[in-house]
């Protein structure tokens, strides 16, 4: 069955308009009056309360397209573990394939960041404009998948600016992706997660973290761990630590 997003609010019984773009998708796959369709709203992070509804069309217009809100269902499709990438920015089109892998694997959210030795600097509306582009990577991602929790695209920070707004201490897992000699491996840093469920994982960009930002995401209380022998790209990194977490 067909899944879109919509954050509206939505009530069995109801009759409701699709906000624009759920309407073009279902203008696109020329549905018709009765189909039906499962609408989510992207839960408590975009305002709506998770869960799914069904719905059936009743009206297509040229442009419009109106559906009665059948029963909800308190279904969602996440994870044990809520992991919430920070993630070095990767130039040209490399951060939207992270962006919506990060979000088919389940992750929570994702913080944009320029640090030390990033490629890609963004700021004012230009960051504005690329943070609202993989928003809509994430709600795309959740159609197809299944999700019905849409992950948070935060605002882009500096490295600093970040790390200054981070508590001193968490009682949340803090790991950091690094190459260091003293990195234990991944696993083996996840080994003892049974009573921790949310995780701040840190991954860099092309060239990978300075040594000065990794002593003080360490001095944050990050856990440096590694992915084995192997150098991984900058968007190929986080989705191998996301997927050997979650999966």
């Amino acid at each position: 069955m067909p899944r879109f997003f919509c954050p509206l609010p939505m009530e069995p019984g109801a009759l409701l308009d699709l906000p624009a773009n759920a309407a073009r998708h279902v203008q696109v796959l020329r549905l018709q009056p009765r189909d039906t369709i499962t609408l989510f709203d992207g839960g408590p992070d975009h305002g709506g309360r998770g869960g799914e509804f069904g719905a059936s069309v009743e009206h297509m217009g040229r442009s419009d397209v109106r559906v009665r809100i059948g029963q909800h269902q308190a279904l969602e499709r996440e994870p044990v573990l809520c992991i919430q990438l920070v993630v070095g920015m990767p130039a040209n089109e490399r951060m939207d394939w992270l962006v919506e892998k990060a979000a088919e694997l389940g992750v929570a959210s994702i913080q944009p960041l320029m640090a030390e030795r990033s490629v890609l600097r963004l700021s004012g509306e230009r960051a504005q404009k690329k943070r609202a582009h993989w928003q809509s990577i994430t709600v795309a991602a959740c159609e197809q998948s299944g999700r019905n929790r849409v992950p948070l695209i935060h605002e882009v920070l500096g490295f600093d600016a970040w790390a200054k707004g981070l508590p001193a201490t968490s009682e949340d897992r803090r790991m950091l992706l690094s190459l260091r000699v003293e990195a234990m491996p991944l696993r083996e840093v996840c080994a003892p997660l049974e009573t921790r469920r949310t995780i701040t994982f840190l991954s860099g960009p092309e060239g990978g973290l300075s040594v000065a930002e990794e002593d003080r995401a360490m001095a944050l209380g990050f856990l440096p761990a590694s992915l084995g022998l192997s150098t991984l790209r900058a968007e190929t990194a986080p989705l191998a630590a996301l997927a050997a977490m979650l999966i």
